[in-house]
């Protein structure tokens, strides 16, 4: 029997992803689904999966229930996030410039910036920053912090290096010049799964030129992508803590630019373009069976 899914792709910052309007909770998707459909040679082609559920809890009217690549589940994604907020506006299911969005981080509220082309553009709060081992999770004293220390990567490279949780976990290397050089496609698989974290990690490696957070990503489940929203604010809030850059500022990932704002009271601001791609209908269980 055929097992068709209609999706629409998005994407933001390069960031792309496959949406699944489902308001009703009728079509959960299985690890295995999400990556066959994620697969760029066979499936559609995506950094992860979006299914997008009506609910009445804890103050939202939305569930984004977002899955990497590689089927694994996870907690949160600024630029999913900003996609689904365009995509609402763009089926007519948010009729004002602002809509709250719960995910397995917590509850997310989206501004969406209206331009003669239709919302192209939206910031999302992004919760507080948690610097604590037990909250990214990392191995060690429950309460202390790792910011700005020596970390060792292998072949007796050592690095400095920030963790913090921003729903989900992030690993932030600073390094001495433009991250392009930097070979993320050998160190990043091996810092995701670094012994320290029993959840794997987001890795995003920075450097700072002219108030310029500058970073690649490599993430967890899903390989390098273009960019990372939840990535970028964790880069900015490292960069921040270690004095290199203000409360506000510019994170350039090699999609593009992302802006990242830390208030007084701790939120953060996460503010970046996202738009429409296509639309279509796949035969998942054909994709399963090839």
């Amino acid at each position: 029997m055929t097992e068709t899914l209609e999706f629409a792709k998005y994407q933001g910052t390069g960031n792309d992803f496959v949406l699944v309007v489902d308001l009703d909770d009728e079509r959960p998707l299985s690890s295995t689904e999400v990556a066959v459909v994620c697969d760029r040679r066979t499936g559609v082609g995506a950094d992860g999966v979006i299914r997008i559920v009506r609910t009445d809890r804890g103050g939202a009217s939305f569930f984004m229930d977002y899955s990497n690549a590689d089927g694994s589940v996870a907690e949160m994604c600024g630029n999913g996030i900003r996609c689904v907020g365009v995509l609402l506006h763009d089926r007519g299911l948010a009729d004002t410039t602002s809509v709250a969005v719960l995910t397995r981080a917590g509850l997310r509220h989206l501004t969406l910036e209206p331009g003669t082309a239709g919302v192209r553009r939206v910031t999302t709060t992004m919760g507080l920053p948690n610097f604590t081992r037990a909250a990214i999770p990392m191995r060690g004293p429950a309460w202390e912090t790792f910011l700005a220390q020596p970390l060792e990567i292998g072949d007796g490279l050592t690095l400095t290096a920030s963790a913090v949780s921003m729903g989900n976990p992030h690993l932030v290397v600073f390094v001495d010049g433009d991250p392009a050089t930097v070979h993320v496609g050998h160190i990043g698989p091996a810092l995701e799964r670094h012994d320290l974290f029993p959840e794997r990690t987001n890795v995003e490696f920075a450097y700072v030129h002219d108030g310029v957070v500058h970073a690649r990503v490599w993430e967890r489940g899903s390989g390098e992508t273009m960019a990372c929203g939840s990535g970028a604010c964790a880069a900015a809030i490292a960069a921040n803590e270690a004095g290199l850059v203000p409360t506000r500022t510019v994170v350039r990932f090699p999609g593009g630019d992302l802006e990242v704002e830390r208030r007084p009271d701790g939120e953060v601001l996460l503010t970046g373009e996202a738009q429409r791609v296509f639309e279509g209908v796949v035969d998942v269980a054909a994709l399963i069976r090839s």
